[in-house]
C-alpha cells in the first residue's frame, strides 16, 4: 500500500503551522531518504514501524521511534524504515516549535527525540488519539483543535527573533548578521544567544540554509548549478560545491542525481514550494 496527501492547517494557524502530510507505505527491505536543511521543524506522529533519522555529517546524533520530531538543522539526515511506515507529519516553523514544546530550541535541534520526551501534552496521547480515526479529514481536523489550543496557551517568544528570522528567509540568506544585530538594538552575541533559543541554530546558520533552499529550487526549475549558485550569492562555483557538501554530504550533481532516479510515485518534498529531500533506491 501507497499513501500520501497532504492538507494545509486551518486559514488561522498557517502562520505557525505549515500544514499536514499523512503518510502510509509498505516497504518491502529498507527504504532511505536524504532530508536536506529546510528551516522547518517536522513532528512525526506515527502509529507504524519505527522510523530511524542520522546526520549524515554527524552520525553520532541520531535518533529512532515511531514518533520523531526534528528541528531546524544546518546538515542533512538520512531517514530509513522498514516494514509499514504510517502517520502523520505536522510542519512547523521554529518560533511555533519553541512555543510548544517550550524548550530551548538549541538543545535538540539536532538530536531526533520522540515528542512525548520534550512536552508530554498534548504529544504523548496525541498518536494514539489520531490511530483511533479512521478518515485523514477527521486527522487534520483534530491537529487543527490540538495545536489551536496548545499555541493559545503559551506565550510568543521574542519579536525581535521573530523579525530576524523573517528578515532572514525573505532576503533568501542574503542579510548582514551585523544589520539585523543593529536594527534589533542588541549585540550580535545576544542576537544570535536569543536565536539559537527560539530557532535552534545561530542566524548564520539560517543563513546557509535559506542560501541552500534559493540555490535547489533554481535547479528545479531549470538553471544550471553554476547560475543557481551565483544567484544564491555564493562567491562561486567551488564555494557552493564545497558548501553544499558540507551540508549534506554529497555533491551537488549526486544530490540531484539521487531524486531523478526516484520513483514518480515518490513525492520527495514535504514542504510546498521547497526541495526538502531525495529518495534514494531500495535495499533488500
Amino acid at each position: 500500500m501507497h499513501e500520501l496527501l497532504s492538507r494545509p492547517a486551518a486559514a488561522h494557524l498557517r502562520a505557525e503551522v505549515l500544514g499536514y502530510r499523512g503518510f502510509r507505505f509498505d516497504v518491502i527491505g529498507v527504504r532511505r531518504r536524504l532530508l536536506v536543511p529546510d528551516g522547518v521543524v517536522k513532528v512525526m506522529l506515527g502509529f507504524g514501524d519505527p522510523l530511524r533519522v542520522v546526520d549524515t555529517c554527524d552520525p553520532v546524533c541520531a535518533g529512532s521511534g515511531v514518533s520523531l520530531t526534528n528541528g531546524v538543522r544546518a546538515t542533512a539526515a538520512m531517514g530509513e524504515h522498514t516494514g509499514l511506515i504510517h502517520g502523520v507529519t505536522v510542519l512547523l516553523t521554529p518560533l511555533a516549535a519553541h512555543r510548544l514544546f517550550k524548550v530551548p530550541m538549541s538543545e535538540w535541534s539536532r538530536l531526533p527525540v520522540a515528542p512525548e520526551e520534550l512536552c508530554r501534552s498534548p504529544w504523548a496521547e496525541l498518536p494514539a488519539r489520531l490511530a483511533e480515526i479512521p478518515r485523514w479529514d477527521g486527522r487534520f481536523a483534530l491537529l487543527d483543535q490540538v495545536l489551536q489550543e496548545a499555541l493559545a496557551s503559551n506565550p510568543v517568544g521574542s519579536p525581535e527573533v521573530a523579525w530576524a528570522w523573517r528578515r532572514i528567509r525573505r532576503s533568501c540568506g542574503r542579510t548582514r548578521i551585523e544589520d539585523l544585530a543593529r536594527e534589533t538594538g542588541w549585540s550580535r552575541r545576544h542576537l544570535e544567544r536569543r536565536f539559537r533559543c527560539q530557532i535552534g541554530l545561530s542566524p548564520k546558520g539560517a543563513a546557509q540554509i535559506m542560501r541552500l533552499q534559493t540555490a535547489l529550487a533554481l535547479r528545479e526549475t531549470g538553471s544550471t548549478w553554476s547560475d543557481a549558485a551565483a544567484q544564491a550569492g555564493y562567491h562561486d562555483q567551488p564555494h557552493f560545491d564545497r558548501t553544499f557538501k558540507a551540508m549534506t554530504g554529497r555533491t551537488p550533481s549526486a544530490f540531484y542525481a539521487n531524486r531523478m532516479a526516484a520513483s514518480p510515485h515518490d513525492a520527495q518534498d514535504f514542504v510546498p514550494g521547497q526541495v526538502t529531500s531525495a529518495v534514494l533506491r531500495h535495499r533488500a
